[in-house]
């Protein structure tokens, strides 16, 4: 008997890009970002986990939001927490971040740097952050992705291929960026579970 659909799974035309923003993410304009150099062409997608406090997820501060939007808008209270003081005064950014529950939400136009990758390089090009986009998913090395964060990944990646087809087939990891330095997205994370799912949808 088949199963239904992951509750927050999308179809091929759920979301779209145009002029550096993806609909139908929440929208959250994060300071942590600069211009890309003259001439840029986005080649690159670039997965990274994160969860704060490390290893918990959807944890919210006082004002109800979560610890990572205050992270990339430079609002977290470093004493709300004891490891927040250990990267207090930390300024980053992802153009995006998928929650547990397959939420999107972009802070960073497409088009414009975020500061994601930091030391990096990919197929011998330096400097990641210049040419990638960034995609942050609520998790960390220690446990596995949901279903509706990948039904969502799946067509958000689908999507800035359209957008941006140099990006087609140089899907990455923090770890393959920044060897040594990063581990991110861990070994949880299933490379070929996502890479099917678009390939599935380009088709389409």
């Amino acid at each position: 008997m088949p199963t239904s659909a992951p509750k927050n799974s999308q179809s091929a035309d759920s979301f779209t890009v145009a002029a550096g923003r993806l609909t139908p993410a929440k929208w959250v304009a994060s300071p942590n970002f600069n211009p890309r150099p003259d001439n840029t062409v986005i080649n690159a997608i670039v997965i990274h986990n994160i969860s704060l406090p490390p290893n918990e997820f959807s944890q919210q501060d006082a004002k109800g939001n979560h610890y990572v939007e205050a992270l990339f808008t430079n609002t977290l209270d470093w004493d709300a927490h004891p490891y927040f003081k250990t990267i207090e005064g930390m300024e980053v950014s992802a153009h995006l971040f998928i929650q547990r529950d397959g939420r999107v939400t972009q802070f960073v136009d497409f088009n414009e740097r975020a500061w994601h990758a930091g030391r990096s390089s990919y197929l011998a090009q330096a400097e990641c952050n210049d040419y990638s986009i960034g995609i942050e998913l609520e998790g960390s090395d220690f446990q596995a992705f949901t279903e509706a964060q990948y039904a969502t990944l799946a067509p958000v990646i689908a999507a800035i291929h359209q957008a941006y087809p140099q990006t087609r087939r140089h899907l990455t990891g923090h770890s393959d960026i920044a060897p040594g330095r990063k581990t991110d997205p861990g070994p949880f994370f299933d490379w070929a579970k996502l890479r099917e799912s678009v390939s599935a949808l380009m088709r389409l």
